[in-house]
């Protein structure tokens, strides 16, 4: 009888936990492993105009998987986002072992428009597609252009050729990154571009390419100006065009003056600092006020300079004073009929009829009528959309918690 080589081995209980343990040390060993040898070390960024790189990774790589180059792309892509405003996808891809790289898709924003205390954004359509407290200063702006009501992924309700206008513009500022602070669309259809302190007057909607193309060239040259740089008349023929310089009306606070011939400081010399000739120092308030004082008499008549009546024996009170002028703020009236200053005639220096001083008995009424005749041109005014007035039904819409989800908040 042969017996066998073979032993017979019993499988124990202790013998199954050993081997699901050690199979559970190398999964999890392999686990380690697979993170740590893709573990994502360098992130590339294709930057958006809304956001920085640092923003998009903290907005798209969440997650307990965006560390790793494999497991990233397949958890952190998105189609189609709707919590990241001016975003309407994004994609990440890996780049290598240890870098993955992040792609933006957005959405193809043409301008904004004011829209009660928000600003609208829209797209080459027309189309409603974001909406914002805050202004971004690098979109174009359009002042001019009111809407009734908005609603999200839908057309604005603005007419065709005020929208094919902005996309031109917009398609113009996005090739030369020459978007201006806004723009004004006038009632009669015309454009102004504001940069700044300069106003580019385009007038209708022709030639704004050659238009453009001569503001650019020309606006580096009139930096740090004031004024209009008048482009209306550009035509194929005629290529005019001139600036109108705003003149700044030199006083004693801007004033530059204060050196003599030589380069010395005086204090009333009548060169600046680098020679040039900008004539006398120009008078204050106050001293126009000492020097057209009607005062200066005293009770039995005689010019002391310092007495508190005028010639004809009127009470005006003691010498203007600084204080005296400060109190008047923004009113420059103290004048009488005649040029003399006494504090509380209606006049202004020049002869102008400026009204009461602010507070006083008589320029109470003049507010109430100056208010009324306000609201009354408001009423009349029109816009350059023929949708031209708010109604309480939205105004409330936009002011409360919970709204309707076809308007926007």
């Amino acid at each position: 009888m042969r017996t066998s080589n073979y032993r017979k081995f019993k499988i124990t209980k202790q013998t199954i936990r050993t081997i699901l343990g050690a199979a559970a040390v190398a999964v999890l060993a392999g686990i380690i492993f697979f993170f740590a040898y893709f573990h994502v070390t360098k992130v590339e960024v294709m930057e958006s105009t809304h956001y920085s790189s640092d923003e998009l990774k903290e907005m798209i790589l969440t997650g307990t998987f965006s560390s790793n180059s494999i497991l990233a792309p397949l958890t952190c892509s998105r189609d189609h986002v709707e919590d990241i405003p001016y975003i309407e996808g994004y994609s990440v891809s890996r780049s290598g072992r240890n870098s993955i790289v992040i792609s933006v898709r957005e959405k193809n924003i043409v301008g904004c428009i004011p829209y009660l205390d928000n600003y609208i954004y829209f797209d080459r359509s027309g189309i409603f597609v974001e909406g914002d407290k805050n202004r971004d200063e690098t979109v174009p702006f359009f002042d001019g252009i009111e809407v009734r009501k908005v609603i999200m992924n839908e057309k604005l309700p603005i007419k065709d050729s005020v929208l094919n206008t902005a996309v031109a513009l917009s398609t113009i500022f996005a090739k030369n990154d020459m978007t201006p602070d806004h723009i004004e669309l006038e009632e009669d259809s015309t454009i102004d571009l504001v940069y700044g302190d300069i106003t580019v007057k385009l007038g209708k909607d022709k030639y704004l390419e050659d238009k453009m193309n001569r503001a650019i060239a020309i606006l580096p040259q009139i930096a740090g100006e004031k004024g209009v740089l008048h482009m209306e008349n550009i035509t194929e023929i005629s290529k005019t065009v001139t600036f109108e310089k705003e003149e700044e009306e030199v006083t004693a606070e801007n004033w530059t003056g204060g050196y003599d011939e030589n380069g010395e400081y005086t204090g009333d010399g009548e060169y600046d600092a680098n020679g040039k000739y900008v004539g006398a120092k120009p008078m204050t308030a106050l001293d126009y006020a000492v020097q057209n004082w009607i005062g200066g008499y005293d009770e039995d008549g005689d010019y002391t300079g310092s007495g508190e009546y005028d010639a004809d024996m009127n009470y005006v009170g003691p010498a203007p004073t600084q204080d005296l002028i400060d109190s008047f703020g923004d009113w420059n009236g103290g004048y009488n009929e005649s040029g003399g200053f006494d504090g509380v005639s209606e006049y202004d220096r020049e002869g102008n009829y400026v009204g009461p001083m602010p507070g006083s008995e008589g320029a109470d009424s003049s507010e109430d009528t100056s208010d009324e005749s306000d609201e009354s041109t408001d009423e009349e005014t029109d816009s350059y959309s023929d949708y031209n007035d708010y109604s309480d039904e939205y105004s409330e819409d936009w002011g409360q918690d919970n709204y309707d989800e076809e308007y926007y908040e």
